[in-house]
């Protein structure tokens, strides 16, 4: 007798062959696609703490002050979808306790911007899109590649003006959060220039002179999330000082904290936000495609065996002839 499959036993085995083939298209395709730099971002991340800072009302160095380090990065994302690169606007100000109160980044103690253009693969920095400065380098800044390495890692700072290597020390949690600590410490080096008037730099004679910056980092500390290369905690201890042309010995210290941290509000945005893009590359890398293999083999097993038993195909019954009548 010939048989058929019903549609149940086609849907469940469709069905399983589609799981089936979804499942290695998620982990070795869908993946790695989404492991790109965000362009779309909007955050604001706060250092504080104390030491000491330079007092251009009263001309003099103030000690003993709480400083706070505002920085806020925005993503320019028309820019970043025309050129497929992650593009990102970053504001930074420094404040005291009487510019702090001010609430404007004018009248902050520093105020600097840049803007980061970064290939969205890799994190490596590209010189395109109107970047500033355009000499950034490095493979870290404001975060860190996808699937952080234990080994150490070329950092760009920013005061500097050059990338700095940070040494791998070992992993660390953030409120409970676990990730890979680095550190690295600058020293003193040449920054650039600034006119200032010759008396700060024990040249009284000389109206105007263009003294010397130099900046130093007792100690630049970074717990940054595996998976994603987010930046969980930051820490720096940045000095910058005046020195006379030519001369060796600091003169002016502008601005000096043996740490300046991540306050526990950012730290716990940090935590939160890695935590939620684990989740998804957790989603898309392991759950959704070990699940799809399973099911798809479920209905594809089920599927299979319905259409192997089949049911009875429909046709006209056959009847035995009418015996003739006696005569």
């Amino acid at each position: 007798m010939r048989r058929t499959a019903s549609p149940l036993a086609l849907i469940l085995l469709g069905l399983g062959v589609f799981l089936l083939v979804l499942s290695p298209m998620l982990a070795w395709y869908v993946e790695p696609r989404a492991k790109r730099t965000p362009t779309d971002v909007n955050i604001t991340s706060v250092f504080t703490g104390t030491g000491k800072y330079f007092d251009q009302q009263e001309l003099k160095t103030k000690s003993g002050q709480k400083l706070t380090v505002t920085r806020r990065v925005l993503g320019d994302v028309a820019a970043s979808e025309k050129s497929g690169r992650a593009v990102w606007n970053v504001s930074q100000v420094i404040d005291n306790p009487k510019t702090r109160k001010l609430d404007d980044p004018r009248k902050s103690f520093q105020w600097t911007t840049e803007r980061l253009v970064t290939d969205r693969k890799n994190n490596r920095p590209v010189n395109c899109c109107g970047s500033k400065p355009k000499d950034i380098a490095g493979e870290a800044y404001l975060k860190w590649p996808f699937d952080v390495e234990k080994r150490d890692y070329s950092w760009w700072d920013s005061s500097l003006g050059a990338t700095v290597p940070l040494r791998y020390k070992g992993e660390a949690k953030v409120r409970g959060h676990q990730g890979l600590r680095f550190s690295g410490t600058v020293k003193p080096t040449r920054a650039g220039t600034r006119q200032v008037p010759g008396l700060l730099v024990d040249q009284p004679k000389r109206g105007q002179v263009n003294a010397e910056e130099w900046y130093s980092n007792s100690g630049l500390d970074f717990i940054v999330d595996q998976r994603t290369g987010r930046i969980l905690y930051a820490a720096t201890g940045p000095k910058l000082v005046l020195r006379a042309p030519g001369g060796k010995a600091d003169k002016v210290t502008l601005l000096q904290s043996d740490k300046l941290a991540f306050t526990k509000k950012t730290q716990q945005e940090a935590v939160g936000l890695a935590k939620d893009d684990n989740s998804q590359l957790r989603m898309v890398g392991s759950v959704a495609p070990i699940g799809a293999v399973t099911a798809g083999g479920v209905c594809a097993a089920a599927g299979a065996v319905l259409v192997a038993r089949g049911r009875p195909a429909p046709g006209r019954a056959r009847h035995a002839p009418d015996r003739p009548a006696e005569a």
